[in-house]
């Protein structure tokens, strides 16, 4: 049987050594981001929390501290995360349908709330990003999701609350699909006009050529980093977009359009970041 429906929960933007330039970069984006956390497993991030979902810096840590497997990724959106109750079920479905799948990893960050101090933890199931072109495609199970999805950081001053479309790189959009329909069935997958579909939540993963992907962004396009499939970018939703183009009109980078506000790839850390209402 396949996984139930694939549902968001998170994207990660890899900034690598470069965490306080990005975080000063996303705060002039208008993300209201969470204060900086350090996991278990050596690397630090920030975050910007929507209502289901959320994106994520990811850097390697400070004092020595470092992620060996995110190494061979450059700066830019390599991480593309879902939601799921039991880690070790989407192991054992992946493994069933001849999937590339890492053992169950465990880790935690500790959260500083009212004082005191608490850690977060989690568990996720990775499928191996040597052998998946796109980059880290994983499943997060959130143990202590109340630490995680806060009031206090889910207000953002460019008006975002949801991940609605996360857009993918690649020649062959079919065939790149074929991850999705083995881990979540056949019907997941939707196709039309040379495009591949998965809906996923409140979002959509879109798979689309980058001839496609130029001809929609030109030069507000993730670089490709010589990779043949990747992750480009992503299109919020906002509660105003006239608000959103008026908090945002003064940043380098950004181009405003009658029904979207885009930033180009080159001001978010090699990322396409779309906002609309």
């Amino acid at each position: 049987m396949p996984l139930p429906s694939p549902v968001l929960d998170h994207l990660v933007i890899d900034v690598r050594d470069r965490m306080d330039e990005a975080a000063r970069a996303f705060a002039a984006l208008g993300f209201e981001l969470t204060p900086r956390g350090h996991h278990t497993l050596g690397s630090m991030n920030h975050l910007a929390m929507f209502r289901t979902d959320y994106l994520e810096l990811l850097g390697f840590g400070e004092g020595g501290a470092s992620r060996p497997e995110l190494a061979p990724f450059p700066v830019g959106l390599n991480g593309l995360v879902f939601k799921t109750g039991d880690a070790d079920v989407v192991h054992a479905h992946a493994l069933s349908a001849g999937l590339p799948i890492l053992p169950v990893q465990a880790f935690s960050r500790p959260v500083d709330l009212a004082g005191a101090r608490q850690d977060a933890r989690f568990r996720t199931t990775r499928l191996d990003p040597k052998r998946i072109a796109m980059g880290r495609v994983y499943f997060c199970e959130h143990r202590t999701p109340e630490l995680v999805w806060r009031p206090e950081w889910q207000s953002h001053p460019n008006g975002a609350y949801d991940i609605i479309r996360v857009l993918v790189a690649t020649e062959h959009p079919r065939r790149t699909a074929a991850l999705f329909t083995a881990l979540f069935g056949p019907e997941a997958v939707a196709e039309s006009g040379g495009k591949c579909f998965l809906a996923s939540g409140a979002a959509r993963v879109e798979l689309a050529t980058p001839a496609a992907i130029a001809a929609e962004f030109g030069d507000a396009a993730a670089e490709s980093a010589g990779r043949h499939e990747y992750l480009v970018g992503l299109e919020l939703r906002v509660a105003s977009l006239t608000a959103t183009a008026e908090r945002l009109r003064s940043v380098p980078g950004v181009r405003i359009e009658p029904r979207r506000v885009v930033v180009a790839a080159g001001a978010a850390f090699n990322t396409t970041i779309a906002f609309s209402a």
